[in-house]
């Protein structure tokens, strides 16, 4: 058993991996800004804890990741959030949580991160191009730090039920993924440590989860 931070713990993919985590067994620890989420959260099997992400330092976090295995971060300013939310959130969010998880001894860090952020950014909206840095600068700042970090980018999400079936790999083209399928490659990536060090796109396709993470590691 191990004990899991999740950082954006209501987010729909978080609440699929929370669901997935305490089946295998784990103790899961979701964090999230919204009280009146507390009870939804608690009827998943989880530990609820109200922080706000966007307000909170990296001394507030210390506390609640002490203790972990691992932490992954989940959270996201959202549609129709502002360019400044989609940095205070996006950017400012992981970073302070890769801080925490230093100080706090943690060594383990999944980053649910985003397709095509590394191409040129579409200057012409504002909000997009937020949220393209955003994401590409979290990733980067993650890779500076010591720690374990995975980072999952995941193609256009959908609803769809899992087919537990992808294509994970450094670049796969364009494509979408059902989200609990993103939540599974996260379970996928904590439950191998081999992961570590490695950024992977990640739409639906033809190999077994477990199968495409294994060769994504032996491929290197």
């Amino acid at each position: 058993m191990s004990r899991i931070v999740l950082i954006g713990g209501h987010g729909k993919i978080s609440r699929i991996l929370t669901t997935q985590l305490v089946d295998n067994g784990d103790e899961v620890v979701s964090v999230f800004r919204n009280a009146d989420h507390a009870s939804d959260i608690a009827g998943l099997g989880a530990e609820p804890v109200v922080c706000d992400i966007e307000t909170a330092s990296v001394d507030d976090l210390v506390p609640i990741l002490t203790g972990a295995d691992a932490v992954v971060f989940a959270a996201g300013a959202g549609p129709g959030s502002s360019a400044e939310r989609k940095h205070t959130v996006d950017y400012e969010g992981s970073v302070k949580s890769a801080a925490a998880a230093e100080r706090a001894g943690v060594s383990r860090f999944v980053q649910i991160s985003a397709m095509g952020i590394d191409g040129e950014i579409d200057t012409g909206d504002d909000v997009w191009a937020a949220y393209v840095a955003a994401k590409r600068n979290a990733d980067i700042d993650l890779k500076k730090t010591s720690l374990a970090w995975t980072i999952l980018r995941p193609g256009a999400l959908t609803d769809d039920e899992p087919t537990g079936m992808v294509k994970l790999e450094a670049s796969t083209g364009k494509g979408s993924i059902p989200r609990a399928d993103v939540a599974a490659l996260v379970a996928a990536a904590l439950t191998f440590p081999e992961t570590a060090g490695f950024t992977w796109e990640a739409i639906s396709g033809e190999t077994p989860i477990a199968a495409a993470v294994a060769a994504g590691v032996s491929a290197g």
